[in-house]
């Protein structure tokens, strides 16, 4: 059936206002502790993939690398995340989780996974993994080649 005649609102749509509901839930969440959903979101980068350069992290974090220098400071500045030269490229600078950032990603798991439970509480298991499937099939068909090089965004 052509986009044209359909009824319901558009998958764009509907997309959007899920990635807005969630990112209340998330700011709600985080209120208070200092740190923003875009913060949170980099940190929890770091967890499943340490040692990345700021570029890497901005765009597995959905944001311009100019925002993430800004991040970066904040949080190295409350201990979150350290900073160090690339062994083999003495140039380059990765971004690893500290201390603080494990203990602080460690106090806000459960609370952040109560989110995911009530968002996926109305499927089925096999409906979870279908909606996962999808999404990660709609985000390689959209990918730019920046994203293309790396596999690891579409896979959160």
């Amino acid at each position: 059936m052509p986009l044209s005649a359909r009824t319901s609102p558009s998958l764009l749509y509907a997309v959007k206002r899920l990635e807005l509901v969630i990112r209340a839930e998330l700011d709600e969440l985080l209120r208070g502790s200092g740190v923003t959903t875009l913060q949170y979101t980099a940190l929890t980068v770091l967890e499943h993939r340490d040692g990345v350069t700021a570029a890497q992290l901005a765009r597995d974090s959905f944001v311009t690398p100019q925002s993430m220098a800004d991040m970066l400071r904040l949080m190295e500045g409350r201990g979150l995340i350290r900073r160090a030269p690339n062994p083999q490229n003495r140039r380059e600078v990765l971004i690893y989780l500290a201390d603080e950032g494990t203990s602080f990603l460690a106090r806000y798991a459960a609370p952040a996974a109560a989110i995911e439970e009530r968002l996926v509480a109305p499927l089925t298991g096999e409906e979870t993994a279908t909606v996962r499937q999808a999404l990660s099939a709609m985000w390689a068909a959209l990918r730019t080649p920046e994203t293309a090089t790396d596999e690891h965004a579409g896979s959160r």
